[in-house]
């Protein structure tokens, strides 16, 4: 009987889905989306324009989420008896030196007789007080240890000076964190024999998912990622390196003059990489595991350094100029970082129904049952394709979870159209202690505001049909942003507020 850790771990890898569902869902997609725009008279037109603005984003992101995951199982040639020299990168910048250890300790245990462990020490650089333990414990376990101390360009800037001073032909690269299984290297080697494959990349596993609600809920959000996105970029040659967890072809990563310097460096340097023709494939496997952020606080800060670096690949990297690129790799990658548009687009969603219970004008002028007759089925679809395509791992919270970071994405977004410096930072390893409620205050403040305006409507128009479909709306973004405020809370960060939630999900 496979327990819940397994189960955990394998329910994200997911199935293949008939095109038959994918069809009917692309015409209901589009029905939904004409009876929006031309079927119903147009109420208050300013607020007309920013629905339909707010539909053309979630039509796009069907459309090609659909288009992705159409086929999710692909071979690739591999040489089981491949065995060329390869250097284990263990990137280290100030993190405790117990989860330094237990990286490299299971690294050297890999399966494999031809590779060398190097531990690249940046706390020097980083200004961090325990380099000097790291540099000893190096020294005490028998493997290389290269401590910077040119200071520059982060973890991208660690990476590249170990790569001037080693000659492996491959390059394996973890985060501290990152634990590798013996079998890590013995799974990913063997595809590299294909001397045109520039990178192989596994999954990040989220070990401490049981943690708390953050935790659990961080993984929450990463199996959409590593399931079904990811198995699908495979048959576009588009999987992005995602920083850990993954083996490079030195040449190749040298024909794009090593790890890009941006904030998301793997993303970036994966992107040039196929620019420059190499190939990528993604392995729906759990080889190593590492730790997510423990405290609301990390999340926070974490998830506005990738959104930050990944929407500065269109307005700094321009993606669709980059020559070399398919265009269905250039779709796909804008595909992963227009996620970070969304929260435009959740605000949208958010202030329409207001306007009505606040002002009492609507978009559109339509009845309850009309709405809901086209709404429904396309909305049902929809989420049965999601759930399918993730093996029924998508949840709730990952929902919440996504849609309540539109504070992060807005922020992220002002800071890459406006050009503004953002340091690279590790995620802290070790829970912080705080309440961290005033991350959500916007979120609490829309609640408030929902309820006075339910009250305002009411008392202006009884149970309107309009006044029922809004308050209804209202509803539903007060159910997404519930999670994540009680995620702020110091309660949210002890791991008895998940047993319940484990208990009903993994029994």
């Amino acid at each position: 009987m496979i327990n819940q850790d397994e189960k955990i771990k394998r329910e994200f890898i997911s199935p293949e889905i008939g095109n038959g569902i994918l069809i009917l869902n692309t015409v209901l997609t589009f029905m939904y989306f004409y009876v929006i725009t031309f079927a119903f008279p147009v109420g208050n037109k300013i607020l007309f324009g920013i629905l339909i603005f707010g539909e053309v984003f979630h039509v796009y992101q069907a459309l090609v989420y659909m288009y992705t995951i159409k086929k999710m199982n692909y071979e690739f040639p591999r040489n089981m008896t491949y065995g060329p020299s390869v250097d284990v990168f263990v990137t280290v910048a100030g993190e405790p030196l117990d989860i330094v250890s237990n990286t490299v300790k299971a690294a050297q245990k890999m399966d494999y007789t031809n590779f060398k462990v190097y531990v690249l020490n940046d706390g020097f650089v980083a200004k961090k007080n325990n380099w000097h333990e790291i540099e000893s414990m190096a020294y005490d376990l028998g493997v290389g240890v290269i401590t910077r101390k040119n200071p520059g360009w982060a973890k991208a800037g660690n990476i590249n000076n170990a790569l001037m001073q080693t000659k492996g032909e491959f390059i394996v690269i973890f985060d501290a964190d990152h634990v590798p299984h013996d079998d890590f290297l013995k799974k990913l080697v063997p595809y590299l024999v294909d001397p045109k494959v520039g990178f192989v990349q596994s999954p990040q596993f989220y070990k401490n998912y049981a943690k708390n609600y953050i935790t659990l809920s961080s993984w929450a959000q990463q199996e959409l990622f590593f399931g079904p996105l990811c198995k699908g970029r495979n048959g576009f040659n588009a999987v992005p390196m995602c920083g850990t967890n993954m083996i490079i072809r030195r040449s190749a990563l040298s024909s794009v003059g090593g790890m890009n310097t941006s904030i998301t460096e793997d993303f970036v340097t994966s992107m040039y990489m196929h620019q420059k023709g190499w190939k990528s494939i993604y392995i729906p496997e759990v080889l190593a595991e590492g730790l997510a952020p423990e405290d609301f606080l990390s999340y926070y800060k974490q998830q506005f350094r990738w959104a930050r670096g990944s929407l500065d690949v269109v307005f700094s990297n321009n993606v669709f100029f980059q020559k070399g690129l398919t265009w269905r790799q250039k779709l796909q990658y804008f595909s992963a970082v227009s996620f970070y548009f969304s929260g435009i687009i959740v605000i949208i969603d958010a202030l329409i129904p207001l306007a009505f219970l606040f002002f009492g004008i609507v978009p559109i002028i339509t009845s309850t049952m009309q709405l809901a007759a086209i709404f429904i089925p396309y909305i049902f679809v929809t989420l049965y394709i999601l759930e399918k395509t993730s093996n029924f791992s998508f949840s709730f919270r990952a929902l919440a979870f996504s849609m309540s970071g539109f504070m992060i994405h807005v922020a992220a977004l002002f800071s890459s159209i406006t050009g503004q410096k953002v340091e690279f930072s590790i995620t802290p390893k070790k829970q912080q202690s705080g309440n961290f409620v005033y991350l959500v205050i916007p979120h609490i403040f829309y609640i408030v505001l929902a309820l006075v305006g339910i009250i305002f409507a009411f008392m202006r128009e009884g149970l309107s049909a309009s006044f029922i479909t809004n308050t209804i709306w209202v509803f539903l973004n007060v159910s997404v942003f519930i999670p994540f405020i009680y995620a702020s809370i110091p309660s949210a960060m002890k791991q008895e507020s998940i047993k319940k939630i484990l208990a009903n999900e993994y029994s």
